[in-house]
């Protein structure tokens, strides 16, 4: 084969090669614009000069800036080329759209707004409640039974099947009733008197005696308790706090003083380390179980302090409210001892109950509105107010699940609400299963 054949046969190859590549490609040459790219339009908007740019001397905030450029990234109008030479390339979000669609389970759920009823699911008849703001007259237990003392006589109301049984009933002597509280495992219960004594009964078996009765260590009425495992707290007119371990035969293992009046609060918290009191002295007290001392004071309330509930989301969090003087709901950290918040409610504030579900915080209410208020923590803004009792509202309890609460107000009717939502009953059984083991060792008192 001679050079000149050669020559002819390499510029055919190439020639070939050529029109392979040209075949592939969109754009035959990079010097001829691609009209089917091209915008003649915004072309001849260019050409013609109107572009006019508005250029303020006032500064433009970084929020107004990044406006005008997702505006013009919108619009197209940051492009600094009339002429195009080949296609633009498909957008990054539209080809993942196209080519990797978001599967239904990954989608993140949205979640419904719930409905808060504004009436009650349920009215009792509640005759003969002490119209006290200082008494502590209802429990809700973990058997799902709510206990109420009316006047001398406490009665039993199950939730689950509506049936109402009496639990005791004293003379004027002894009575009337002045506090309940069911212990842990829902089988026994504490109930408080006019006489300064305290019974421990149990509400599985249908006697007419209590198990045992705690008549040392107060000389006024008892107003208030609460239980941390198998220790009973009880705080009296006499402004005195004690410690009662119910295991054994001389119960007493302290006694705490640092209210001037009557104790008509008190509650421990989810650890069990420390109680909050409240007085009708104005103070609430932070006490140590581990060192059976004081470990704050807060003098912020200017009335009775006896709403006070610690929050299940934070452990350190107490939320306290006052009496008709005062009306305020304030939340404390327990480490520290700083007040955290103050929200004034407009009128006097008897219970507080945390939602355990939500960061919600309930608030029942005496004069004027005797209303039930949801607010939204750490906002404080109000959610909704529920109305139903013409006359205030002296305490609530809240269900084993968390969901619903009771509340009893001077006008005499029990109150049902569906406040935090709808419970799962797997949940619910498998909390009270729980709930029936840490106090079995009471059962050796006799």
């Amino acid at each position: 084969m001679d050079a000149g054949n050669l020559y002819v046969e390499s510029s055919s190859l190439s020639h070939g090669k050529h029109r392979r590549r040209s075949s592939r490609d969109e754009n035959l040459d990079r010097f001829i614009p691609n009209r089917a790219a091209m915008d003649f339009d915004y072309a001849n908007y260019m050409l013609s000069g109107r572009k006019v740019e508005n250029k303020s001397t006032s500064p433009c905030s970084p929020a107004k800036e990044s406006y005008r450029k997702q505006l013009a990234e919108i619009f197209n109008m940051n492009r600094t080329r009339i002429l195009s030479f080949k296609n633009k390339p498909p957008s990054t979000l539209n080809s993942l759209k196209e080519t990797s669609p978001v599967s239904p389970k990954l989608r993140s759920p949205k979640r419904c707004a719930r409905h808060i009823s504004q009436s009650s699911e349920r009215t009792l008849d509640a005759p003969d409640i002490v119209d006290d703001y200082y008494l502590n007259l209802l429990d809700w237990g973990v058997t799902n039974t709510l206990a109420i003392a009316l006047g001398n006589t406490v009665y039993l109301w199950d939730a689950s099947h509506g049936s109402t049984s009496e639990l005791l009933s004293t003379d004027d002597d002894s009575g009337p009733v002045t506090s309940v509280k069911w212990a842990p495992d829902g089988r026994h219960i504490a109930v408080g008197f006019n006489n300064s004594k305290v019974q421990l009964w149990d509400a599985s078996i249908s006697t007419n005696q209590p198990l045992r009765i705690l008549q040392e260590g107060h000389g006024g009425r008892v107003g208030s308790l609460d239980w941390n495992n198998h220790i009973l707290t009880t705080g009296s007119m006499d402004s005195l706090i004690i410690n009662n371990d119910v295991r054994i035969r001389s119960p007493i293992i302290e006694t705490y003083r640092g209210h001037h009046q009557e104790v008509c609060g008190l509650k421990w918290s989810t650890s069990g380390q420390q109680l909050a009191s409240g007085g009708n002295d104005n103070l609430i007290n932070i006490w140590s179980l581990q060192s059976n001392r004081r470990v704050h004071c807060f003098s912020d309330h200017t009335s009775a302090v006896k709403a006070l509930s610690w929050c299940p989301f934070q452990s350190n969090l107490l939320a306290s409210g006052g009496g008709v003087g005062d009306q305020c709901i304030k939340f404390w950290n327990s480490n520290t001892g700083l007040c955290l918040n103050s929200v004034n409610t407009g009128s006097q504030v008897s219970s507080l109950l945390w939602s355990r579900h939500e960061r919600e915080l309930l608030s029942s209410h005496g004069f004027n509105d005797n209303q039930l208020i949801l607010w939204k923590y750490p906002s404080m803004v109000k959610l909704t107010e529920l109305h139903g009792h013409t006359s205030r509202v002296l305490n609530m309890t809240q269900s084993p699940d968390g969901y619903k609460v009771a509340s009893v107000g001077a006008d005499e009717t029990l109150r049902l609400w569906n406040v935090f939502g709808t419970p799962e009953m797997s949940k619910s059984k498998q909390d009270a299963a729980k709930a029936e083991e840490p106090f079995a060792s009471f059962a050796r008192i006799r």
